[in-house]
């Protein structure tokens, strides 16, 4: 089966950051904020260097979208951290795949993308496996629950605007406003809440750092290649690596309603992907028809 550019690029992505879960979420010792901090110390001196390497101005043209990608990113990913050190990996993974869901939403107002009726059920489907999941999992508090969604609603909110960047950026600078605006908001807070890292804590952070800037820039790249509502599903597929790597690296487990609760998910969204992409061809073939 042939696959485009962007969804390969989506794929990659899902993967580093699947990895990069599992580093968070070991690193128990270490408050979220100061995990922020060492990930966007290392994501900004990459992005800088490759940048300059290439003779792109770090600065961009769209200022303004630049840090509101930055902003939004910060908040989703400050919110999604904490949660992840609390809540099951599988769990807190499949919560922040609701960010498809208000990506597709959001993006009906901030880049104008039409939805079909039909994506709207698909994505009802996958907020009731949500749903059934909160039900039959008690480790999961209504609190956690709502910072869950909330995450992932700033994190739909910051892929509408790199669709928005799509043509006036280098996908390099959309990732370096991401700690250039991070740095300074987390960096105060950690500073009065510090956990010096020992051992090997060190290298799981540099891993944190480097597997996000891979994950980002893909991420940025498979926005850019294809529509918001088409590979922003793919990021479900996180479930399976989280469910795996719980298993085998944190011995978590779950009953027979929450696996059903998150096979509800991935089925809302492949329903999503295979429909856009069947509605993408269709439209194609009537244009070359007329």
């Amino acid at each position: 089966m042939y696959l485009s550019k962007g969804v390969r690029f989506m794929l990659l992505s899902g993967i580093c950051f699947s990895l990069m879960n599992v580093l968070v979420k070991y690193l128990t010792n270490i408050p979220a904020t100061e995990i922020i901090v060492f990930r966007s110390l290392i994501s900004f001196i990459l992005s800088a260097m490759i940048l300059r390497r290439q003779n792109v101005s770090v600065w961009g043209n769209n200022k303004k979208l630049l840090i509101g990608r930055g902003l939004a990113g910060a908040i989703a990913l400050t919110i999604y951290f904490y949660t992840l050190q609390r809540i099951p990996l599988a769990t807190a993974v499949t919560l922040q795949f609701l960010a498809p869901v208000f990506t597709a939403i959001l993006g009906i107002f901030i880049v104008k993308e039409k939805l079909s009726p039909w994506q709207f059920i698909f994505f009802l489907v996958s907020f009731a496996g949500i749903l059934i999941i909160k039900g039959f999992d008690e480790r999961i508090s209504t609190e956690l629950l709502v910072l869950g969604i909330l995450s992932a609603f700033f994190a739909g909110l910051a892929y509408n605007i790199v669709r928005k960047l799509n043509t006036s950026e280098h996908p390099l600078v959309i990732v370096f406003y991401f700690p250039l605006v991070t740095l300074p908001l987390v960096s105060i807070y950690s500073a009065f809440h510090w956990v010096t890292p020992q051992g090997i804590e060190w290298l799981l952070l540099l891993g944190v750092g480097v597997l996000t800037q891979i994950a980002q820039y893909y991420m940025t790249r498979a926005f850019q290649e294809e529509s918001i509502s088409k590979v922003a599903g793919l990021k479900y597929l996180g479930i399976i690596y989280g469910l795996g790597f719980g298993y085998l690296i944190f011995d978590e487990t779950f009953n027979f309603y929450t696996y059903v609760g998150m096979a509800v998910v991935l089925v809302g969204v492949i329903l999503n992907v295979w429909y856009k992409t069947w509605s993408d061809k269709r439209k194609v073939a009537t244009q070359k028809s007329e």
